[in-house]
């Protein structure tokens, strides 16, 4: 969420910057900083209020202790009248405050000064690319082929199970797949990270926190009788730890990492851009998950973005780097990198990662401060990424290195596999 003062003081560029994320502020800006001159003009009659209670109090009790008594009781009247007119303040300015929150938690993050405008993925900017991109000299099969010839992988018992976007992995897919997590969890922590094993469900106030709510509640799974929401991703249980949470300047950095499987409705998507392990509903994922001094956060998102490049590199994945432009970006993302790894047999990039500077937009819901060198109360910085979700990292894996013979493991895998070809 963004400040209020932010708001209140540079109006026209909150406008101008929203505008890159295609979003209209100008209604909702006017609105609430209408209802922040009511606030503040309430604040002052009840700042007033109190004080003239206070002084009434003080005279109350020197008229007592000089007898004159009726002149007290007269003045005890106005007190009561004073506290009728605080309470009725006070319901003002809370039905106001409501009112200004309301509003304030529809408003995205304002993207940094880099993001490019646009309207969709296809405005976002290649800043690198690496790897062989070309096609294979003989036809190969996508991973939903490859999957059933192998046996690694079932979409059809998922479905028979649970539906379609929930499926079995086998065998040595089943291996693979792990392989992956423990790579990704052992990569993580050798770089700092600390594990985090978190819950797969959340409470209302963790989804709100992160920014979920309300803007994607059409896109979790929500169990009603609780009011818990299956997890996204481990962001949102991993950056709640810190919620209502005030650090010292000298915490920083903190770094996390976490696996969770991650629950999506994906309401929506169809057709054969979600084929096989393109789009699901469930997924596995190891999260990167840094709490950061606002200003080392921009230099921590460079370094989290090398760090999940360097993985896709251990691996022998061809892959590029998008910054997103403004239309593509999320709804609490004030700067994101997405890395895509390239498919060969489909012919396509796949987004295996976004890295994401959220500044104190998350930080002002969760209500995460820290005391700065000068003893000052600040909104800390929240940065995550990830580090790497699986399922189109392991489509990948298998187009990308299918021969004649079978598919290769990567090098790097072995110690987690056991084998280095699934035949």
């Amino acid at each position: 969420m963004l400040q209020i003062q932010t708001i209140r003081e540079n109006p026209t560029e909150v406008i101008e910057r929203l505008s890159i994320k295609n979003f209209d502020a100008k209604e909702i800006i006017h609105n609430i900083l209408s209802l922040d001159t009511q606030i503040r003009q309430l604040k002052k009659q009840l700042d007033e209020n109190l004080m003239e209670q206070g002084k009434i109090a003080k005279s109350i009790g020197l008229l007592y202790k000089e007898g004159k008594r009726a002149e007290a009781d007269e003045l005890k009247l106005k007190t009561a009248e004073l506290k009728n007119s605080e309470k009725d303040i006070q319901a003002e300015l809370s039905d106001k405050d409501g009112k200004i929150n309301e509003l304030m938690v529809l408003m995205p993050n304002m993207p940094h000064s880099s993001v490019p405008r646009g309207k969709s993925a296809a405005d976002n900017e290649v800043v690198y690319e690496e790897g062989d991109a070309s096609n294979f000299n003989y036809d190969a099969l996508p991973h939903w082929d490859l999957v059933k010839k192998y046996d690694i992988i079932d979409f059809e018992l998922g479905c028979k199970i649970t539906g379609a976007g929930f499926p079995i992995y086998k065998g040595k897919g089943a291996k693979m797949q792990r392989a992956l997590i423990n790579f990704f969890l052992n990569s993580a922590s050798e770089n700092g990270y600390t594990e985090i094993q978190p819950p797969y469900m959340v409470n209302e106030n963790s989804a709100y926190a992160t920014g979920q709510l309300p803007d994607k509640e059409g896109q979790m799974y929500h169990a009603n009788l609780d009011n818990f929401y299956l997890i996204p991703t481990a962001e949102v249980p991993v950056t709640n730890i810190y919620r209502d949470v005030i650090l010292k300047s000298t915490d920083f950095p903190i770094q996390n990492c976490a696996y969770s499987a991650c629950f999506r409705r994906e309401a929506g998507s169809y057709g054969k851009d979600v084929r096989g392990l393109n789009r699901l509903h469930q997924f596995d994922k190891v999260e990167i998950v840094q709490i950061e001094h606002p200003d080392r956060s921009y230099e921590t998102l460079e370094n989290m973005k090398l760090y999940a490049m360097s993985l896709l590199q251990r691996l022998g994945l061809p892959f590029h780097v998008l910054r997103l432009c403004g239309g593509d970006m999320s709804f609490t993302s004030a700067l994101t990198y997405d890395l895509e790894v390239y498919s060969k047999a489909q012919q396509k990039w796949l987004e295996v990662s976004s890295v994401s500077n959220f500044e104190s937009f998350q930080a002002n819901r969760l209500k995460l401060r820290f005391k700065d060198e000068n003893g000052k109360m600040r909104l800390a910085h929240t940065l995550n990424g990830s580090a790497l979700a699986l399922p189109r990292v392991m489509a990948a894996l298998l187009e990308n290195n299918q021969t004649p013979d079978g598919i290769i493991v990567p090098e790097v895998l072995r110690p987690y596999t056991g084998f280095d070809i699934i035949n």
